[in-house]
């Protein structure tokens, strides 16, 4: 029997905030539309507004990642939160206690709102089925599996520069196998209505019947970037390679690196993306990243208000739920 989709209530609306495989154009449309009502507040003399007041949020990070922890921090302070930064990479799990008995412990602080982190694949997932009813849950990503506002900041960069998707050619380039950036991302680009989505990288690194997902293999970075409106780079995930799958960093860097001759074979405006952290001289050039054509700062700062749009979203359909229900 196949379980529904944990992130909706019983209205259809979101709850939880998983991956972005279950949402359709009009609901990806929605979470850019609030962000870009929420991308004027970094510019405000008071960055904050009051719609989670109140409401208490906890990060919940079984997995480090400073980068991701801090822009939900800064979005839900924005929003009038109150935030509980949780350290679970060397607490209770670490020390033996299960993950439901850590839920019902830090269900019981009345939090509104966990921020997930997690290395194995479907713990956010696991979580949101088992969490109290009252709780919204937003995946920081896990394991290979998603990382979904990662997903939706990227779009929302793309459309802040480009506009509509469909004539755009995004080209994704690296570490597709391990990426679970890679995985919003495509899923995104496709529902949007890119126009073409491409992905290079080693043989090893590009899963098997990926074309499945509405993208475009090439063989060579040198013919996947002719033409290309927007260009991804993603991190080697060498933590989650059980085996080497590369030669070296250097080879990979010759083979597959976004280099300034390379980006002479994009669109003159084509943007340059990354997730980050950047390796420089391995998937990208330091004058690519930090060039006129790079956008991966813009991409930091667009993250908040992204996590604002969907920690707002979320919760305010709660509040509605509620009101159905009374």
């Amino acid at each position: 029997m196949t379980l529904p989709d944990p992130q909706f209530n019983s209205l259809g609306e979101l709850h939880h905030f998983i991956d972005l495989d279950g949402l359709n154009r009009e609901q990806l449309t929605q979470i850019l539309d609030t962000a870009e009502g929420f991308a004027g507040v970094n510019d405000r003399t008071v960055k904050k507004v009051p719609l989670l007041r109140g409401k208490t949020v906890a990060n919940l990070f079984f997995e480090n990642s400073t980068r991701t922890r801090t822009a939900f921090e800064l979005a839900a302070k924005r929003l009038s939160a109150d935030i509980l930064n949780v350290d679970l990479v060397t607490s209770s799990t670490a020390k033996g206690e299960s993950l439901l008995d850590t839920l019902r412990v830090l269900e019981s602080l009345q939090c509104d709102m966990f921020i997930v982190r997690h290395g194995d694949s479907g713990a956010a997932h696991f979580i949101a089925r088992h969490v109290a009813p009252s709780i919204n849950v937003i995946n920081g990503g896990d394991g290979q599996h998603a990382h979904p506002t990662q997903g939706m900041l990227d779009m929302f960069t793309i459309r802040r520069h480009k506009g509509e998707f469909q004539n755009l050619c995004v080209v994704i380039i690296g570490d597709i196998r391990h990426s679970r950036v890679a995985r919003s991302d495509i899923s995104a680009l496709v529902k949007l209505g890119t126009g073409e989505v491409r992905v290079v990288g080693p043989r090893t690194l590009i899963p098997a019947e990926v074309e499945a997902l509405g993208v475009t293999v090439y063989p060579s970075i040198d013919k996947a970037l002719i033409g290309a409106d927007v260009i991804m780079g993603l991190r080697l995930q060498k933590e989650r390679m059980q085996t080497a799958t590369v030669p070296s960093s250097s080879e990979f860097y010759r083979t597959f690196g976004l280099t300034p001759e390379r980006l002479t074979l994009a669109k003159p405006d084509a943007l340059v993306m990354h997730p980050g952290p950047t390796n420089r001289g391995v998937e990208i050039a330091g004058s690519v990243a930090d060039g006129q054509q790079s956008v991966i700062l813009e991409q930091v700062t667009y993250g908040i208000a992204v996590r604002m749009a969907v920690m707002s979203i979320v919760m305010g359909n709660a509040t509605s739920l509620r009101r159905a229900e009374a």
